[in-house]
């Protein structure tokens, strides 16, 4: 099976944040990969990985980043790939926002898109909508899954409706 999403992370800290997007590819269905590779540590390593992903069948990278969170903008800049940047707080990091501007701020022409601080699930569910621009079948769980979103706040106004109290008025 081919990876169609590759899912990186700086280090294996990261993994609480980015099984998120795991769950969620797994949940569509769809092929992925994930492994650690850090911008400073591995930095050789990385470009390769940038470089080289589209020619091994993969369409998206997620790549969730601590501290100065510099893979998803070092990934952007080797790859023609659409990469998806998940900022993470780590134990080095200023309660997250120096991951998120890190990512947040990429330079003209070298895109990141980026979702949440800790957004592991948007990542992935971004993900699933890339894919999704050009298979119908995908479209369609997409449609779905947009639709038990919908559903389980119709769900919940129900249940919060049959709670009473003196002055509540709905």
């Amino acid at each position: 099976m081919t990876p169609r999403v590759s899912i990186i992370m700086g280090s294996t800290s990261d993994m609480p944040i980015m099984q998120e997007a795991a769950k969620i590819l797994n949940e569509f269905k769809i092929p992925f990969e994930i492994n650690a590779l850090s911008a400073h540590r591995v930095p050789e390593q990385v470009a390769e990985f940038a470089r080289t992903a589209h020619s091994k069948g993969v369409q998206v990278i997620i790549a969730g980043a601590g501290g100065a969170a510099h893979l998803p903008g070092v990934v952007a800049a080797f790859t023609p790939l659409p990469v998806i940047g998940v900022p993470c707080r780590s134990s080095i990091s200023i309660d997250g926002w120096d991951s998120v501007l890190s990512i947040l701020q990429m330079p003209p022409g070298i895109p990141v898109a980026t979702v949440a601080l800790d957004g592991g699930m948007n990542a992935g569910i971004l993900a699933v909508q890339i894919l999704a621009t050009g298979d119908s079948d995908l479209l369609q769980k997409v449609i779905g899954f947009k639709e038990n979103l919908k559903n389980k706040i119709l769900k919940a106004n129900k249940e919060l409706s049959e709670i009473k109290f003196e002055y509540k008025t709905n």
